[in-house]
């Protein structure tokens, strides 16, 4: 009488351990890439939000003709309104001012690390990058890793 073997189906130990280390490999590859993306989308709060300072500074001027209101900035800075930074502005001895956004804790340790800066005659700033994005005292806000800007 014969007997039939039923065949094996299914998959070798080889051919799975194959499997995980392309996965394994396409992860350490796109997880990277994707942590600067996200970085890259909350550093955006930043420009939005000094640009948009600006206008109401210049605002404040053409109706004040100064940028003071007794030594601080005419338009109060509301930290309320940010969930990455912090705004903070000073006035310049020139009677300019300079308003910085410093990333804080909600960001992520990448994000705390950047601070931007804007002034009266648009001269935007970063004095402080994360590792890796540029150098501290580039002369534009840095958007990328290694440097590059907006």
């Amino acid at each position: 009488m014969l007997v039939h073997r039923k065949l094996a189906t299914g998959f070798t130990l080889i051919e799975l351990m194959i499997v995980v280390a392309i996965v394994a490999i396409l992860a350490a590859i796109a997880v990277p890439s994707y942590m600067d993306y996200v970085t890259r989308g909350k550093l955006t709060e930043a420009y939005n939000g000094l640009s948009a300072y600006r206008v109401l500074m210049e605002q404040y001027y053409q109706d004040n003709r100064t940028y003071s209101n007794g030594g601080v900035c005419g338009v109060p800075s509301a930290a309320s309104n940010y969930k990455y930074f912090a705004l903070a502005c000073t006035i310049n001895a020139n009677g300019g001012y300079t308003a910085t956004m410093q990333g804080n804790a909600n960001g992520g340790a990448t994000v705390a690390a950047f601070s931007f800066s804007i002034d009266d005659t648009n001269a935007r700033t970063t004095p402080t990058v994360a590792t890796g994005w540029g150098t501290n005292g580039e002369t534009c806000w840095v958007v990328r890793k290694g440097g590059d800007c907006q």
